[in-house]
C-alpha cells in the first residue's frame, strides 16, 4: 500500500459523511447493477459539495459531468451502473430529488444528476434492461459506511484485465501542516487486455487468461476520490487529472 496509512476501514467511508450502497442484480445471464455514492448524509441539493470532473481518452455516457465543470458543485447523489441504463437511472435520481426538494423547478432552477457508467455487456444481458428504476432508490436507501466490494452493485458484471472486474475501494491518510485529511477512492473496473494483470510485481495474468493474437486494450473505468481535504474546484480537477495514474 506504499508509503502513506489507510484509514479506518481502507474505504472511501473514511472520509467522513461519505457513504456507499448497492443493489446487486447476479442471476444466470442477468450479471449487472447499481452502486449509490452519497457525499454526505444532508440534502445535498442544499448543501452543495465542491467537485469538478475530468475524462481520460473517454466518450462514455455519464451524464453531468459538463455542469460539474461549470459550476463546481455536485448537488446529487452519484450513481455507478451499466451503459445501457443511464437514463433509467437518471429518471429514478431526478424523482428522488424532487421527492426531497419541493423547490426544485419552482423557485429554484432543475437538478444536475450524476450518473456514471462502464459496459458491462460481455458477461451481463445488457439489451435486457434489468436495472429498473427502483433498483436505484434502493441503492441510494442502503448507503452505509461500510459496504461490499468486488462483485457487487454496478461491478456485478465487469471485467478487468483478462478476469473479474468490480468495485473496488481504499483510503489514505495524509498530514498537512501539522493536520491529519483523509482521501478516499471508490474504481468500478472494466478495463485492459488479457495477461496484462500484474500482482506485487509480477505478470500472473498469462497464466491464468488465455491470450488471443492481435488483441486491443479496450474498456473503461470510473473513479470517484473524495476527500476532506479544503481544495477548490481547480485543486479538485487537478486531483481528478492524476487518478489515472493510480
Amino acid at each position: 500500500i506504499g508509503k502513506l496509512k489507510s484509514g479506518t476501514k481502507n474505504l472511501i467511508t473514511d472520509v467522513s459523511g461519505v457513504k456507499v450502497g448497492h443493489v446487486t442484480l447476479n442471476e444466470e445471464r442477468v450479471k449487472t447493477g447499481v452502486t449509490a455514492i452519497l457525499p454526505h448524509g444532508g440534502n445535498i441539493f442544499k448543501e452543495k459539495v465542491m467537485s469538478a470532473s475530468y475524462v481520460l481518452n473517454g466518450f462514455g455516457k455519464s451524464m453531468g459531468l459538463i455542469q460539474i465543470d461549470e459550476l463546481g458543485t455536485i448537488e446529487t447523489p452519484i450513481i455507478m451502473t451499466n451503459t445501457l441504463s443511464v437514463g433509467t437511472a437518471a429518471t429514478a435520481l431526478v424523482k428522488y430529488m424532487l421527492q426531497q426538494n419541493d423547490d426544485i423547478g419552482t423557485t429554484t432552477g432543475t437538478v444536475n444528476c450524476i450518473i456514471t457508467e462502464c459496459n458491462d455487456g460481455s458477461l451481463n444481458d445488457i439489451r435486457g434492461l434489468h436495472v429498473k428504476e427502483e433498483h436505484i432508490i434502493q441503492a441510494i436507501s442502503d448507503c452505509s459506511d461500510v459496504f461490499e466490494e468486488g462483485c457487487v452493485g454496478s461491478g456485478t458484471g465487469m471485467t478487468c484485465l483478462g478476469v473479474k472486474g468490480g468495485i473496488g475501494s481504499s483510503s489514505r491518510v495524509i498530514k498537512l501542516d501539522n493536520k491529519e485529511y483523509t482521501v478516499g477512492a471508490i474504481v468500478m473496473s472494466n478495463f485492459g487486455m488479457n495477461g496484462d494483470l500484474m500482482v506485487s510485481g509480477e505478470k500472473i495474468g498469462a497464466r491464468i487468461s488465455k491470450i488471443e493474437e492481435n488483441e486491443k486494450d479496450k474498456g473503461s473505468i470510473i473513479i470517484i476520490i473524495a476527500t476532506d481535504i479544503p481544495l477548490n474546484e481547480r485543486q479538485l480537477k487537478r486531483e481528478a487529472k492524476r487518478s489515472a495514474i493510480g
